[in-house]
């Protein structure tokens, strides 16, 4: 019997030598971040995220009040911090979101408001990405913000990719908005944000898929994913899969638009990766995929089409047909031998 075992082990072995590296899709998520653990101790409430675009694989975010002036770069590769951006001349009172624009620069979103959106004004702050990714102290932009219909309570901040115009969600489950920001922000007089639709929702952080397209905002138990037409029309598209967090807080698109970067509050919290699909694919990442399935020329590729699958289901049914046929034929000799 110990031969038997020793060749069926070898058998199986086989099986999942051939089987395994067919099963990996053809450019299974090359050079896209995946989950990773905010290893940094100082960051305990990280209340934003924002993928960065100068550096690929970094993220941005901050702890919420009560820490200063303090942006942080970690590293997804290895969940380290690999920059501190100390905002000079910032006194931050509730800082909620962050979000990278076309410009190259980061949006700070003082927007937070504990009482139930009670303050008359709120501030966003602005500064550019810095080339080379080091401890440094920079002086911002900053914008004082005010919504159409009075003050509101709001966590979600985001920067379209491609028009470079602001937009906050407030937090409301009943009546809860998005808020369109001035084409172009003034840094000396008030920046007044007009309702342009109802997004009733919890809503913690929200995030504009690279090319534009989608937008998702997230609650601590639930996701939206939108369309987005040029004209700044939103058309609801689906419900993304949201991870169990402790306290989820951010969301972010990673920089081919193809999964969501879910993160949460608490010490060395979890940042988690979920793919997209169907319909709420930005319209680039569905394209992507798309050819990927065709392998580049119209046609089903060897590396992630119907046939690819297809193939390897029968490979399985094969070996697994195998395997069983010589651990019945074992049995069968080791009954003949008692």
């Amino acid at each position: 019997m110990p031969s038997l075992a020793r060749g069926l082990g070898a058998a199986v072995l086989a099986a999942v030598a051939l089987v395994l590296p067919a099963a990996v899709p053809a450019a299974a998520d090359a050079g896209s971040p995946q989950s990773f653990t905010i290893e940094d101790k100082r960051i305990t409430e990280s209340s934003g995220l924002a993928a960065s675009r100068a550096h690929p694989g970094v993220f941005w975010t901050h702890n919420d009040s009560d820490d200063g002036p303090y942006v942080y770069a970690v590293d997804s590769a290895t969940g380290r911090t690999v920059a501190t951006v100390t905002l000079k001349g910032i006194d931050p009172r509730d800082v909620e979101a962050v979000s990278v624009g076309p410009d190259g620069q980061v949006y700070v979103g003082d927007i937070g408001d504990n009482l139930g959106g009670t303050w008359p004004e709120v501030w966003i702050y602005r500064f550019p990405e810095p080339k080379k990714l080091k401890d440094t102290t920079v002086t911002p932009v900053r914008y004082t913000v005010r919504y159409d219909g009075g003050p509101r309570d709001a966590e979600s901040l985001m920067v379209h990719p491609k028009t470079g115009r602001v937009y906050i969600v407030s937090k409301n489950e009943e009546g809860g908005g998005l808020y369109e920001g001035p084409a172009e922000l003034s840094a000396s007089g008030v920046n007044t944000f007009k309702r342009i639709a109802g997004i009733d929702l919890w809503a913690t952080d929200g995030a504009f898929s690279p090319d534009g397209t989608r937008l998702v905002v997230r609650s601590y138990f639930e996701a939206r994913a939108y369309s987005w037409s040029s004209d700044g029309k939103v058309a609801p598209v689906g419900r993304p899969s949201l991870p169990m967090q402790r306290q989820g807080e951010s969301v972010s698109f990673t920089p081919d638009g193809a999964a969501l970067m879910y993160g949460t509050e608490g010490a060395q919290s979890r940042v988690t990766r979920v793919a997209l699909h169907g319909k709420m694919l930005p319209v680039s990442a569905a394209e992507a995929a798309e050819d990927e399935q065709d392998g580049g020329d119209g046609k089903n590729g060897d590396g992630g089409g119907a046939d690819g699958d297809q193939d390897r289901n029968l490979v399985v049914g094969a070996l697994t047909f195998a395997a069983a046929a010589v651990l019945a034929l074992g049995l069968r000799r080791l009954i003949r031998r008692r």
